[in-house]
């Protein structure tokens, strides 16, 4: 199984997109990017729009060889509206658009599933489900919070086994903060995990020192009791220069147990670019690399 990150926040896009290439086949996970609309009070900078525009280039690449393309959610940095041609001829797989949705979501889902008509060669909804594609098994788990609480809406998280290897891919998960959100990576015990990091830019506005200390021991937990020997940690954790600081008793840990805790850009062999969080940098004209 080789998994590969297609954009993410530490490479300077909000973005978790992912190929996920196995001998029964090839999967997209949230083939979408964005940028945050305001940081700093600044809107995005040049710079990044040109690596949006890369990002994007480079997840359409993805979507045209790949069967099955899924979406955990329906926020625009995990699937883009303006381009449904990508879903052409694939089997795609949705967060439930009717269940354990919040309103906005419920809209967007709507609205896709309208854009959508005709153009996949099927659709079906992924929640609580297991399903086999050609030898590759895929499990989803029931729809977890986007977070502490579903007021951002629900997500679902994905397994892919094959060959006795294990990928968990956790999407929007903050954290992961809920016991629903920790035990699904526990239950199937993988080897390589994809997560959702804690959102500590917004320490002490959206997500307390509560929330970090809950999300550090649940990581933890994981790197103790399950096969992960590489942990992906990005997307909301990424968007802190300096959230090495904050995660620094999970990296003590990691490094204690053999283990690697590092994000997507790290993952794929390149240097971090966390572009929204040098936005103020950016304009000033430092920074780029």
């Amino acid at each position: 199984m080789r998994v590969v990150p297609l954009a993410a926040d530490s490479m300077g896009t909000r973005s978790m997109a992912t190929l996920v290439e196995t001998r029964g086949g090839v999967f997209l996970i949230d083939p979408g990017v964005d940028l945050g609309p305001k940081r700093y009070g600044l809107p995005p900078h040049p710079v990044e729009e040109e690596r949006r525009t890369l990002h994007w280039q480079r997840i359409k690449e993805a979507a045209h060889k790949a069967q099955v393309l899924i979406v955990t959610h329906y926020h625009h940095d995990h699937f883009n509206p303006r381009e449904v041609d990508i879903f052409r001829g694939k089997l795609v797989i949705l967060k439930d658009p009717e269940s354990r949705i919040n309103r906005n979501q419920a809209k967007r889902a709507r609205k896709l599933l309208r854009d959508l008509e005709g153009i996949p060669r099927g659709i079906t909804v992924g929640d609580d489900r297991n399903l086999e594609i050609e030898g590759v098994s895929l499990v989803f788990s029931p729809a977890v919070p986007h977070g502490a609480s579903g007021r951002l809406g629900y997500v679902i998280q994905v397994a892919f086994s094959e060959g006795g290897e294990t990928f968990i891919f956790t999407s929007d998960v903050q954290g992961p903060l809920l016991p629903s959100q920790q035990e699904f990576i526990l239950n199937m015990d993988p080897d390589l995990l994809y997560c959702d990091g804690p959102m500590t830019y917004m320490l002490g506005v959206r997500y307390s020192k509560d929330n970090l200390e809950v999300a550090l021991r649940n990581l933890i937990q994981i790197l103790e009791s399950t096969r992960a020997s590489w942990v992906i940690l990005d997307h909301h954790l990424t968007r802190d220069l300096h959230y090495r600081r904050a995660i620094d008793p999970l990296l003590e840990r990691a490094q204690a147990l053999g283990k690697t805790v590092g994000n997507a850009a790290q993952y794929r062999g390149e240097a971090e670019d966390l572009l929204e969080a040098k936005r103020r940098d950016l304009y000033k004209g430092v920074g780029v690399q």
